[in-house]
């Protein structure tokens, strides 16, 4: 039997004015209907519709595959589709492979994929654009069983026009830079579909196609494989951002207890991260205040260790992953600017500061740090960036190019001018990497420290600038200068469904083929 897949024209000027359409499963009562309207488009041979027999096969195997669209009670179009096991597909298959045998012994409740085996629209009802609705139908019935995809063999009706000159694959490259229009594959691509591979006498007697077809196939980005260990990987993610009110404190306990306040508040929202600021912990130099600026971060240094032993505490006690901003660190008599990831399943892992500052380097003798990655998490994957690292694009595509979904920033800046640096640069980070980025900054006034005297900031978490997201990109930000914790929740899905659905893809559109970007070993 032979029938004609995907069977779209151009719109027609002449549509029935709309009162209301609806969606359902197909039921043997449609038959007759059915019948008619394959008979209208394809005529009246025995084989140009569907029998009942076949009709009953597909709806007593999978009723949820097959569907129909009404148009003020008249039925206006239909789609039927099976699922299959795709590695047991041949590459070059065809339609009566799939389709042509009336129990479709291809259908498997295990399979991985769905097939899509029929869809038509009546000519009066195009140009209404029931198709994209069968086709967003389909989407969301592969997303709900957790199929990884759709695929289909789709028609190419306008290549007999060409074919003398053009091969398939020079067809579709054509195509799809507009230079000859498909209607058909032209309604595949601009709903998602990519195209596989080219079929040789996929469909007999479709003589516009030459029997050619494309196996289109669309991907479902929100498909999980099935894993026997247990998982508790987050989607809705809970920032909480420590903006860190600089004062004196008579000794580090003192300074812990600040801490663990703020730990302790922000576990009571449920948060899954706290992040401090960089050089949070700098009031404890004020008793150093009398030697040299290098002398005097060297003694903090001294602070960094149990810090972090206290953090690693914390996080386990009030179930929350903590960044600790940053501290200064000593290692073979070297000055480094440090923080340390305290994960809530108890370990801890260290992060460096890339790029020091001129002022660091000439004032405190600062080291640049030479290791940076993504830390897996039970919240995604995320990176972490100390103040004047996220104002280097290149640390942070690297990150995205591994996987990073969120990016974490503590900073420290003195002006309005040094903020907005950071500000400005990891609000472009967001955009151009499709991640969040959270800044957290310290504010107030040391005066009996030397170098560190002032602070201005206002923590904030940013997003990518599409639809799915404020338009400004900006998530949640403080009060300026004000001390506080902010809270702000982000979803990972959304981040996934930008980099295959968003307005722009940054991403994906990287013209590898002219710039790379690479670690160096």
């Amino acid at each position: 039997m032979n029938r004609i897949h995907n069977n779209f024209t151009l719109p027609m000027d002449n549509t029935p004015k709309i009162e209301q359409i609806e969606l359902k499963y197909l039921s043997l009562k449609d038959f007759e209907v059915l019948k008619e309207v394959f008979i209208e488009i394809y005529g009246d041979a025995p084989d140009a519709y569907w029998r009942k027999d076949e009709l009953r096969s597909l709806i007593d195997i999978f009723p949820e595959g097959q569907v129909v669209i009404l148009v003020n009670g008249d039925l206006a179009g239909c789609a039927f589709s099976i699922i299959v096991d795709y590695n047991k597909l041949a590459d070059q298959h065809t339609y009566d492979d799939i389709a042509g045998d009336v129990k479709f012994k291809n259908h498997t409740e295990d399979g991985d994929m769905l097939y899509g085996i029929d869809v038509i629209i009546r000519k009066e009802y195009r140009g209404l654009k029931l198709g994209r609705r069968l086709y967003d139908y389909r989407k969301e019935l592969t997303e709900q069983l957790n199929l990884k995809g759709i695929v289909f063999g789709g028609r190419i009706p306008n290549y007999h026009k060409v074919s003398s000159k053009l091969s398939p694959k020079q067809y579709i490259q054509k195509v799809r830079t507009k230079e000859i229009n498909d209607p058909v594959l032209n309604f595949q691509l601009s709903n998602d579909f990519r195209p596989v591979r080219i079929m040789s006498n996929y469909l007999d007697g479709d003589k516009d196609s030459k029997e050619y077809a494309v196996l289109m196939q669309w991907d479902n980005i929100y498909f999980e494989k099935e894993s026997k260990a247990p998982s508790n990987q987050k989607s809705e993610v809970r920032l909480g951002l420590v903006q860190w009110q600089m004062r004196s404190y008579s000794s580090l306990e003192e300074l812990l207890h600040q801490v663990e306040y703020f730990v302790e508040s922000l576990s009571g929202y449920r948060s899954d991260f706290a992040l401090f600021p960089e050089f949070f912990n700098a009031p404890l130099m004020s008793k150093y205040n009398h030697l040299s600026e290098p002398d005097a971060i060297r003694e903090l240094a001294k602070y960094t260790e149990p810090i972090k032993n206290k953090m690693a505490e914390l996080s386990i006690a009030y179930n929350i992953n903590i960044i600790s901003g940053s501290m200064p660190e000593i290692i073979n008599n070297k000055l480094y600017n440090v923080g340390y990831l305290c994960k809530r399943d108890g370990s801890t892992e260290r992060y460096e500061k890339i790029h020091v500052t001129p002022d660091e380097a000439r004032v405190w003798g600062m080291q640049r740090g030479s290791e940076f990655k993504v830390f897996d998490t039970d919240c995604g994957k995320i990176g972490i960036l100390i103040c004047y690292d996220v104002e280097f694009p290149e640390l942070s595509r690297i990150l995205a190019k591994e996987g990073m979904d969120i990016l974490f920033v503590p900073f420290l800046t003195d002006t309005q001018n040094g903020f907005s640096r950071v500000k400005l640069c990891a609000q472009a980070r967001a955009v151009e990497n499709e991640c969040y980025v959270a800044i957290a900054g310290s504010v107030g006034n040391l005066p009996k420290v030397h170098n560190m005297d002032i602070q201005y900031a206002q923590s904030a978490v940013f997003t990518p600038s599409d639809f799915a997201f404020p338009s400004d990109g900006i998530k949640a930000e403080t009060t300026p200068n004000t001390e506080m914790i902010l809270i702000a929740d982000v979803d990972l899905l959304a981040l996934r469904e930008l980099h295959n659905f968003g307005s722009v893809k940054n991403l994906k559109d990287i013209r590898n083929d002219l710039y790379s970007l690479t670690r160096k070993k």
